[in-house]
């Protein structure tokens, strides 16, 4: 333009032409900056929303949780994505913080110097290296990755959130992209590569507004999935209520049946009747009258919508005598054993403890209310007999007949294993010879206090104790792979119990 045979004032007409296209571009490519610098400012702003929106919903989730187990999981699920959102979201700004480094903020603004950041060093020779990527870039695409299968493996492979993932998939597909050219370039190098440190800095920061959509919309999911679950049918019960709760023989019985469900974040203001109100339900405290029937009712008092609502009940209950038959059971089972304080609960329905006396051979009250020990000593049978005082002054009497039992002998036991077993020489030189008793309803600790050894070939060693001692030890010393050690006569005694000393079955100890 400002070449060929031109007049020097059209050469100079021309020059200053290009000076004024060359500003116009330098003016277009400021512009250009600021907007990437605006839209960043952009992405931060809504990242501090969705941030602050997703820490409410998150809580939100966490105080239902705590309120309706139906929130349980979907508030685990919750954690687990802000744990993996958190830690892909700073790692983002450790980008960032690479792109700004030794860029300064101006000192009036407190903003970025926008149109001065239209370099890319930074991320140029720290994420590329030749065609591929620095181990940088290389950290950066594994980060991706992981993030995405942590999301993933979050969520767990409910159809809900088929949608969400498909969404993460497609805004971090880290494969090769397609340039204008045709040509497949790397996912990072088409993103970054030679571009300005504004355009990187704003493109990042739309990354972490992309980490929390994700977190909020499945969130929102986990939150809508919760409550559905919440107020599905399963959580109703089919409740029978009769118009009373005791009824004659040949008496006709009438009553509904009605879905109910049983909600303990539903709480009254107020209530009326027998009892009072506790975690959002009426708990009846009354006494009963004479025999008969009696009325019950009351009413519940509720808060919707700034307008108090009663609901009333009534009902009834029949009040029946006394029965005068005694319950008197063993509470491990229907026999007892000699030597042992087995523990027995007895009373008389309908009379309370402390008008109720038992009397037996060996039967010792154990403190609580009817509760008793029976340690019988010897013959076959022992009797419990049971007398109760009535409110009239009457008294009823009955009885129960069990049947005593010795405790069976203990198997013997190397190392806590009873019966036979293999291993090397030093494993039984260093084991301690015990006693057990499987399958027994109570929990006896034996010690043993005398066994004897026998190897092969070898005369057999009475041991006073629970190990082996030297003289075992040589025995063994001279024992074959192969050879069947027979730990025998084993004498033992039960500890806290008055047992005679019993001797235990033989335990094998095969040698390798």
């Amino acid at each position: 333009m400002a070449g060929g045979k031109l007049t020097p004032r059209q050469k100079m007409i021309n020059l200053m032409y290009l000076v004024f296209i060359a500003m116009l571009a330098m003016n277009m490519s400021k512009e250009v900056l600021s907007a990437f610098g605006l839209m960043n400012e952009r992405f931060e702003g809504s990242n501090m929303s969705a941030m602050s929106m997703n820490e409410q919903m998150l809580a939100g989730l966490d105080s239902k949780a705590s309120e309706d187990s139906h929130f349980a999981e979907a508030a685990s699920k919750a954690h687990k994505v802000e744990a993996a959102s958190k830690k892909f979201f700073e790692f983002i700004g450790t980008l960032k913080s690479e792109v700004l480094k030794g860029v300064e903020t101006d000192k009036e603004t407190g903003k970025l110097p926008y149109e001065a950041m239209d370099k890319g060093d930074n991320i140029d020779n720290s994420w590329f290296k030749g065609e591929g990527y620095s181990p940088r870039g290389n950290e950066i695409i594994a980060n991706i990755e992981k993030y995405k299968a942590e999301i993933k493996a979050a969520v767990g492979n409910d159809s809900k959130y088929v949608s969400i993932l498909k969404e993460i998939n497609d805004k971090f597909n880290v494969t090769d992209v397609k340039n204008k050219e045709g040509l497949k370039v790397k996912f990072l190098e088409y993103h970054f590569d030679k571009f300005p440190s504004i355009a990187s800095l704003a493109k990042l920061s739309a990354w972490q507004n992309d980490v929390k959509k994700t977190e909020a919309d499945i969130y929102s999911s986990l939150l809508g999935k919760a409550a559905v679950a919440a107020a599905s049918m399963n959580n109703f019960q089919a409740i029978v209520v009769l118009e009373k709760n005791a009824y004659f023989e040949g008496e006709a019985i009438k009553g509904k049946v009605v879905l109910g469900k049983y909600d303990a974040n539903t709480k009254p203001t107020g209530f009326v009747g027998p009892g009072r109100i506790e975690n959002g339900q009426a708990v009846i405290a009354m006494s009963a009258g004479a025999v008969g029937e009696h009325p019950l009712g009351g009413s519940f008092t509720f808060l919707e919508d700034g307008k108090s609502i009663s609901i009333p009940f009534k009902g009834s209950y029949v009040v029946v005598p006394r029965p005068n038959t005694a319950n008197i059971s063993a509470d491990k089972m229907n026999v007892v054993y000699r030597g042992l304080p087995n523990p027995m609960t007895i009373s008389f329905a309908g009379i309370p403890d402390n008008a109720v006396t038992a009397s037996a051979a060996g039967l010792t009250s154990a403190g609580g209310k009817g509760k008793y020990n029976l340690n019988p000593g010897s013959g076959t049978e022992v009797v419990v007999n049971v007398t109760g005082k009535m409110a009239d002054g009457k008294s009823v009497s009955d009885k129960k007949v069990f049947r005593i039992k010795n405790i069976p002998a203990p198997q013997g036991a190397i190392g806590g294993t009873a019966g036979s077993q293999k291993g090397a020489k030093s494993r039984l030189e260093a084991s301690t010879i015990t006693a057990v008793l499987p399958d027994f309803l109570y929990d006896l600790n034996f010690e043993v206090t005398q066994f004897a050894l026998k190897v092969p070939g070898q005369a057999s060693i009475v041991v006073n104790g629970n190990k082996v001692d030297s003289r075992c030890k040589a025995a063994l010393s001279r024992a074959k792979a192969g050879d069947q050690v027979t730990i025998s006569d084993i004498k033992t005694r039960v500890i806290g119990a008055s047992i005679a000393t019993k001797t235990a079955a033989p335990a094998i100890y095969e040698i390798q």
